[in-house]
């Protein structure tokens, strides 16, 4: 995980062709919100997701030369005298070449801080969190010829990397063997595959995991930038405009406020009616590129920005999410019927049992659907949780039996448990997990009263492992500080849902809670409840598995109506959006602890396992909740002897922690009032002793 960041100024931004992206603000846009901060504030808000090193390099384009480098060199910005005489020293060695900036005495005209006024202005910034590779890596990276790459995200697949190697310095190799464009025209074409070269696009496309990226190309002196087809990486855009015309991305927002006398009020603009364009977006999924040219009669630098085709088949049907088989046919439906009888009788069977094995009765009626997306399951943890060579760096020094390298942000319900049963199966017997468990009502919250049944399960099934469950307990009236901080989290979302969901997921990556010490096999309220920090830097997370098994209400709503079909709509929808509704937030949310979330329900081969399913074998909603929603992860959870957690209903964070219950009593002084308010907006207010 990694903070990244790019700032550019001076440039003129332009539409390039009808795949310019749409939401990019035409120049008569209405007046845009205006933030406040510093590239310090920046910097600083990248340093809670990047906590191994943090550093930034500019990069100085100039009208006609196109940019300042002798043999493909780029010149990087360090603050510090020694740095600048350098760099200084670094063009006047281009006299011959751009006399332009030079007079007859050799001094640069119009300097500013030892560089030309005029220069348009490249800033990337990047903070890692390093989890592969044997040797210190500082973003951004820089190769010999002058690409500059940072890069947040993991290769899981598609670009082999050895178990010694940083994904990071692999890509930016393989990045660099890409052709390059006309850059002088602007044209970025299918001219790589006439060639038979590989293509950024290409590269990018065939990358299995998260990842967000941005990467300068010397060559054709071309800006790349994107997202994964899914969006499990934040990364945020502010396009140009009147007020600022800078273009700028950023993997979180920093702390900053918005210019209204009023102090800060997320929403505000849309509580008034007022039509004001927010500063930050949420860049649509995508691979995009920004050349760059000059204006023979004005001098002045431009931008075009175009958006590319994914190259990958397997990123094309995942964009499309259509399933092999929607409504099932009259003896479908027959089967179906017949296999919930059995499947009722067999979980009968299976309750009887006090203390059910992996192997209990009720497996012998399990699809065989359910054991392949067991199988894809099982794989996407392993491929998120092996241990690479930095762990062994990193532990080497601490009682292995006490360090708990990855944790499951944990409620005790369905989704949490398969993934703590998961990790148990993938991770060494020597490591303790961790399991992260918020609450805003102390023992009484039922996301706590489901997660101390949930550890007793986990240990009847695997009594060998050392599994921590972490309790994290907070009080809402006290949060004021860290509410404003994760309001700037979220942004640009701005609901009270989304600061209730970033608050919890914030307190629960931060790891700050108690467990009991004492006896491994239950919990002895009677034992002290010690301080602990989960020292822990991957963090599993269940998002993507209600989308993809109708977990939510609104899918038995879309059922009633719309029968399979409708169903099925619904949860295409549900995935096609899933990168701005949810991912972007709980990835700014949880990383800015220095952790890194994986979520391996959206696995490439685990939605591709699912769309391969008939949908009546994912789902069944004429059966009542917490049987017929999510009808094959219940098995899922079966199979692997979790049959008290396989019948539990779904319930989301912000209800299961009372997070939302406490939010209403704060904000509205009760839940029914926040129901009323509701019907009108739900924007974010700040208190003003917080401005």
């Amino acid at each position: 995980m990694c903070g990244i960041a790019l700032i550019i100024s001076g440039i003129r931004i332009c539409k390039a062709s009808s795949l310019f992206l749409e939401s990019v603000p035409p120049a008569s846009s209405p007046k845009a919100e205006q933030l406040v901060f510093s590239i310090d504030d920046l910097k600083a808000a990248l340093r809670g997701r990047g906590p191994d090193s943090l550093r930034s390099k500019k990069v100085f384009l100039y009208p006609n030369t196109s940019s300042t480098v002798e043999e493909q060199e780029i010149i990087s910005f360090i603050e510090g005298e020694e740095e600048k005489e350098r760099d200084l020293a670094y063009l006047q060695r281009f006299e011959k070449k751009n006399k332009c900036l030079f007079g007859a005495d050799g001094e640069a005209h119009e300097l500013e801080n030892g560089f030309p006024k005029f220069a348009a202005e490249l800033h990337f910034v990047g903070a890692t969190l390093q989890l592969r590779g044997i040797n210190p890596i500082v973003q951004p990276l820089v190769d010999i010829s002058g690409n500059i790459l940072v890069y947040n995200g993991e290769i899981f697949g598609g670009i082999y990397i050895n178990s010694d190697s940083n994904d990071t310095e692999i890509l930016l190799q393989a990045l660099g063997k890409c052709c390059s464009s006309n850059s002088h025209l602007c044209t970025i074409t299918d001219s790589c595959d006439e060639k038979r070269q590989s293509s950024i696009p290409g590269v990018l496309s065939a990358i299995k995991g998260p990842w967000a990226v941005i990467y300068w190309q010397e060559s054709s002196k071309t800006l790349w930038f994107g997202r994964d087809a899914i969006g499990r990486r934040s990364l945020l855009v502010h396009w140009p405009t009147l007020e600022d015309d800078r273009f700028m991305l950023s993997s979180v927002s920093p702390v900053s406020s918005i210019e209204q006398s009023s102090g800060i009020m997320l929403g505000f603009e849309a509580e008034n009616g007022f039509n004001k364009l927010k500063f930050w977006e949420e860049l649509p999924c995508g691979i995009y590129s920004r050349c760059f040219g000059s204006h023979k009669s004005d001098g002045f630098i431009f931008g075009e920005v175009r958006k590319h085709e994914w190259k990958n088949a397997m990123v094309k049907e995942l964009l499309d999410w259509e399933r092999v088989s929607v409504e099932p046919k009259p003896e479908d439906a027959k089967l179906s019927h017949c296999k919930v009888a059995r499947e009722q009788h067999g979980m009968h069977s299976a309750h009887s049992n006090i203390f059910p094995s992996k192997s209990g009765p009720a497996q012998a009626s399990i699809s065989g659907p359910a054991k392949t997306v067991l199988i894809a399951l099982k794989e996407s943890v392993m491929r998120r949780t092996s241990l690479h060579t930095i762990f062994q760096a990193v532990t080497c020094d601490i009682r292995q039996e006490a360090h708990a390298p990855v944790a499951v942000l944990f409620s005790g319900g369905l989704d949490s448990m398969i993934l703590a049963a998961l990790l148990d199966e993938c991770l060494d017997q020597s490591y303790e997990i961790d399991l992260l468990n918020v609450s805003f009502d102390g023992q009484s919250a039922p996301d706590r009263i489901s997660a101390k049944a949930g550890v007793k399960e986990l240990r009847r099934i695997a009594p060998s492992r050392r599994w921590k469950l972490v309790e994290i307990d907070a009080d809402l009236s006290k949060l004021d500080l860290e509410t404003k901080h994760v309001m700037s989290l979220i942004n640009p979302a701005n609901t009270y849902m989304d600061l209730n969901i970033g608050i919890a997921l914030w307190l629960a990556a931060r790891g700050s809670g108690c467990v009991y010490e004492g006896n491994n096999n239950d919990i002895d309220e009677d034992l002290e409840c010690v301080e602990y920090k989960s020292k822990a830097r991957i963090v599993l997370v269940g998002s993507g598995a209600d989308e993809q098994c109708a977990g939510y209400g609104r899918h038995k709503t879309k059922y009633r109506q719309g029968s399979w079909l409708g169903l099925h709509e619904e949860m295409k929808l549900d995935m096609q959006r899933i990168w701005k509704r949810n991912l972007g937030r709980d990835d700014r949310c949880i990383a800015d602890n220095g952790k890194e979330a994986r979520f391996p329900f959206l696995d490439e081969d685990v939605i591709r396992t699912l769309l391969d399913i008939p949908l009546w074998e994912v789902a069944n909603l004429d059966q009542p909740s917490g049987t017929g929603d999510k009808k094959i992860l219940r098995e899922v959870a079966q199979l692997l002897g979790l049959y008290e957690a396989s019948v539990l209903p779904k319930r989301a964070i912000q209800f299961g922690t009372r997070i939302a219950r406490e939010s209403n009593r704060k904000n509205f002084g009760s839940n029914r009032a926040a129901n009323q308010a509701s019907a009108g907006s739900a924007a974010i207010h700040m208190p003003s002793n917080l401005t």
